[in-house]
């Protein structure tokens, strides 16, 4: 067990290391979240008492983490996972009067505008934030100057064709690279999409330092323990070496008006649009 905890406790993750290994294997549900919204909040400060929506939570580590840390209150949404489990995992860990679980779908969120002062979202925007639309109807969520952030896997450079060592088998028989990571995009990706919005400013976006080693050493201790219920990536990271593959942190603030719900039938009502 001592080599895994070393590849758990991470200097540059100093709280992520505080916390249960086996607990943070048991409810992972991608790399590590502990450390990438560890890795967030150092250029997005939280404070006691604000309201956080933690959106695509999975099982609600990223949501307990900040209840514990920062004594934020949290809104634990997502659409795979039981509120029910979350709201359990949330009492054990003490923090049952901070975390709100709930079941919610990224483009039908049943909250108030203005609501919440920050939003984060941990190894899950990529699947909707490419588009568009979707960050302006996000803001209607977040008071004017609020704060919204994510981190999730990346690409340093931009491709057109898979790599060979991305796309090839590994051993276990798996290739790195499915349909899904064609969401994956650079930091300069992101920071173009975000530009488009007229309603954020101070806009920061950038890659994690050693992105990949961190990614293939969670894998690591995934292979060594038997917690993952899917096939390792440690042998296509270490191919790579961060060539490709990394983790995207992006923060920004609301400044203005959020605009019309393009997402909501309702707004037909609003528009003029024949229903």
């Amino acid at each position: 067990m001592t080599d895994i905890r070393d590849l758990l406790n991470k200097p540059e993750f100093p709280l992520s290391g505080r916390y249960d290994p086996d607990w943070v294997l048991e409810n992972q549900m991608g790399p590590n979240a502990l450390w990438l919204l560890e890795w967030l909040l150092a250029d997005l400060p939280l404070s006691p008492g604000m309201r956080v929506l933690d959106l695509g939570c999975g099982k609600a580590l990223t949501s307990i983490f900040m209840a514990k840390e920062f004594g934020v209150q949290v809104w634990a949404a997502d659409l795979w996972i039981s509120p029910g489990h979350n709201r359990k995992r949330a009492e054990a860990a003490g923090v049952g009067q901070s975390v709100f679980p709930l079941r919610a779908e990224a483009h039908a969120l049943p909250f108030p505008d203005n609501f919440f002062d920050v939003v984060v979202s941990i190894d899950a925007y990529q699947y909707f934030g490419t588009d568009v639309l979707y960050l302006g109807y996000l803001l209607r969520f977040l008071r004017p100057g609020g704060l919204v952030g994510f981190a999730s896997p990346g690409l340093t450079q931009s491709f057109t064709v898979v790599p060979k060592h991305l796309a090839r088998c590994q051993s276990n028989g798996k290739p790195f690279w499915e349909d899904e990571c064609w969401s994956f995009k650079t930091a300069d990706w992101w920071y173009g999409h975000w530009r488009k919005n007229s309603n954020i400013d101070d806009i920061r976006v950038d890659t994690l330092e050693d992105g990949w080693r961190h990614w293939r050493d969670f894998e690591k201790v995934l292979e060594a323990t038997g917690k993952s219920p899917f096939p390792s990536d440690a042998e296509a990271l270490e191919k790579d070496r961060g060539e490709y593959i990394g983790f995207v942190r992006a923060v920004a603030k609301r400044t203005g008006g959020a605009g019309v719900n393009l997402y909501d039938p309702a707004t037909a009502i609003h528009v003029g649009v024949d229903r």
